[in-house]
């Protein structure tokens, strides 16, 4: 017997309602109704070698409606990827296991990107896309040329991140860019015509896609459908029109098979409607055996880039590049930024540092791609040299992402995760919190992506509380796995520079201020301390009577009130802690050396909450207790109470 279509499309739906009906806990209905589209991609498009599952040019395939998690699951056991199993597949949902309720990057092979967050995967594609784009005209077709495939959902296309994705798409004219659109007309609640009224693909012809209709349970035409869009010269949307849950009797169609399992006795109805007779798990061995020899398809084609590969000149730039390392001469190309900054001080803002540090950098590390969402002169992104990506050149290494900063933050995980650049990217801090979803997402995929945040206080003035982030950097803070770091003049800056681009594993927030600072370190030193996260800066003669510990714009008033205190014989130690993270890694002997038994005092032009950790039980702190307000920053500094003068009164008070 031939495994035909239908017999291949029914071993994912079989696989998916028996998953979850053994979990007690997942979403049936998705995968049941792309199984169709899903079979005719996997087994007449996708490139991809299973044995080889980082194969640079494989196709990407973003399974972004990532509750339909079983879909992708059940096609990497299938088509037989490495350490798949099917005893992977009966523990779905269970600790420990490689199939987690949604996606999660790393966990095992075939699994490009965490989703779940919906409409995160269609952003974090469009990425992928770009960099694709970008290594293509830097290495040619032969070496680079792959699409990238996404499934979405109704959720997914209703997320406002889905906007900001399909239009720097169009504008970048990914063309090698497809979109399925699981188009079933449900949602959790009910019909989607419950919440939403518009004209999807009406939408993204506005937007400048390609759009199509194909029914999502037609091999034919679903094949043809996408056949037609890889000739498109521009991104693609597919409305594949589905029946979610399609073959369970009772339930197909309904919100009742979205997030639910089937239940035994819907599921054996199912088994029969779909002429599926075997008992749970059971793939018969000429449908598995299909599925192996689509696995195994890209094999050959695999082989011939390889040669081709081999043969060609730049091979081992293009190797390099893809391995995320970074040049042997990085070190010293720090340490002379760093040495610049200390033999010319100047009284200038760190976003402008960073500006300075990365005009060296990106020469130095060629894989750097900037951008900046519509705040390029402000955020001090573009560095000289860089040249802009455009729809007609992609030979540039900088993007112009506009007034879209979760899409910006989503594409930089995609350009992180295909690999061949390290992304940057650069808005005001207050803006994070339109980024966090996908900074979470970077810091729980482990990527490297770089955030560039300027305006990290009340030090921007005018502006106002709108635009002055109080609480962000503690918020920020709160996020594992992430490197949040203030640095508190041009040396601090290019360290953490250094080390933003040395972390392959953790994303970094570099917050930088409006204002002009005050050089702190005027001695040059080889060795990075703020890898520490916290150092000593300034240590007095004698015993302490009292540490300062500040990060950022604050350190420059720390070490006025240490010499205001020094005139008055108090014995003030000034501590920078550029990051609490790193400082946090660090043994007790070497955080107890830092802060010192003497009363503590913080200062930061933030709130509180972060900070108790290392004031202790008696230890004070300066700053923000509220929102700002719109004043020039000098006056909003004396206004707010964070000055030299407080901390001398705070000192004194605390030494008795």
């Amino acid at each position: 017997m031939t495994a035909t279509h239908k017999d291949m499309a029914n071993a994912i739906r079989a696989l998916s309602m028996d998953a979850v009906q053994r979990a007690n806990s997942g979403h049936p209905g998705m995968p049941m109704g792309m199984a169709d589209v899903a079979s005719v991609l996997f087994s007449r498009f996708l490139k991809f070698d299973a044995a080889n599952p980082a194969w640079p040019d494989r196709d990407r395939f973003v399974l972004s409606a990532g509750h339909g998690s079983m879909l992708l699951y059940s096609l990497l056991y299938l088509t037989g990827y490495p350490g798949w199993t099917l005893e992977d597949l009966k523990a779905f949902r269970q600790l420990g296991s490689k199939t987690a309720g949604h996606p999660e990057y790393g966990h095992a092979a075939g699994i490009e990107t965490t989703t779940g967050p919906l409409g995160q995967g269609l952003a974090t594609a469009v990425g992928m896309a770009l960099a694709e784009r970008m290594l293509n005209a830097r290495y040619g077709s032969e070496l680079v040329d792959h699409a990238t495939y996404v499934i979405v959902g109704d959720g997914c296309l209703m997320e406002g991140v889905s906007h900001e994705a399909a239009g720097l798409a169009a504008r970048q004219n990914l063309c090698k860019l497809i979109v399925l659109w699981d188009d079933n007309d449900i949602t959790i609640d009910g019909a989607t015509e419950l919440s939403t009224c518009e004209d999807t693909l009406a939408r993204f012809d506005a937007y400048g896609w390609s759009t199509r209709r194909v029914d999502g349970h037609d091999r034919d035409d679903i094949e043809a459908g996408i056949a037609a869009e890889l000739q498109s010269d521009r991104p693609s949307l597919i409305a594949c029109k589905t029946i979610i849950g399609f073959g369970a009797p009772n339930k197909q169609g309904t919100s009742a098979v979205h997030g639910a399992p089937l239940g035994d006795e819907e599921i054996a109805a199912a088994r029969e409607v779909l002429g599926w007779p075997y008992a749970p798990f059971e793939i018969p061995d000429e449908i598995l055996n299909a599925w192996r020899a689509v696995g195994q398809r890209g094999g050959a084609i695999r082989e011939d880039w390889a040669e081709k590969l081999g043969r060609a000149k730049n091979a081992e730039r293009l190797m390099h590049t893809l391995s995320g390392a970074l040049p042997e001469s990085f070190d010293a190309t720090i340490n002379t930024i760093k040495q610049n900054f200390a033999d010319a001080p100047k009284k200038i803002a760190t976003r402008i540092t960073s500006k300075i540090t990365l005009d060296s950098l990106t020469k130095a590390v060629p894989s750097m791609v900037g951008g900046s969402a519509d705040l390029t002169g402000s955020n001090g992104t573009l560095a000289d040299g860089m040249a802009l990506v455009t729809p007609d050149n992609a030979t540039g290494n900088y993007i112009e992402y506009g007034v879209r900063e979760f899409g910006m933050a989503a594409a930089m995980n995609g350009f992180a995760l295909h690999g061949g650049f390290i992304p940057y990217g650069g808005t005001f801090l207050v803006f994070a919190d339109y980024m966090r979803p996908a900074i979470r997402l970077s810091a729980l995929m482990g990527v490297r992506a770089i955030y560039v945040m300027t305006h990290d206080s009340i030090g921007l003035g005018e502006d106002g509380p709108t635009h002055q982030p109080v609480e962000t950097l503690a918020s920020l803070r709160a996020i594992p796995n992430t490197c949040v770091f203030r640095p508190a003049d041009g040396v601090e800056t290019a360290e953490c520079w250094a080390l933003a681009l040395k972390a392959r594993t953790t994303p970094s927030i570099l917050s930088l201020t409006r204002q002009g600072l005050t050089p702190v370190r005027l001695k040059h030193t080889t060795q990075n301390l703020s890898a520490q996260g916290a150092y000593v800066l300034q240590e007095p003669d004698g015993a302490r009577d009292v540490t300062l510990l500040a990060t950022g714009s604050e350190v420059e008033i720390a070490m006025d009130a240490a010499k205001r205190l020094a005139d008055e014989g108090v014995r003030a130690a000034v501590v920078s802690m550029p990051c609490f993270e790193l400082f946090a890694t660090q043994d007790a002997a070497y955080q107890a050396g830092v802060l010192g038994t003497a009363p503590r005092i913080a200062i930061e032009a933030a709130v509180q909450q972060g900070w108790d950790r290392w004031l202790g039980n008696d230890g004070v702190f300066i700053g923000m207790n509220g929102f700002g307000a719109s004043a020039p920053a000098p006056d909003l500094y004396a206004h707010f109470g964070i000055t030299a003068k407080a901390i001398v009164d705070a000192a004194k008070s605390a030494i008795g």
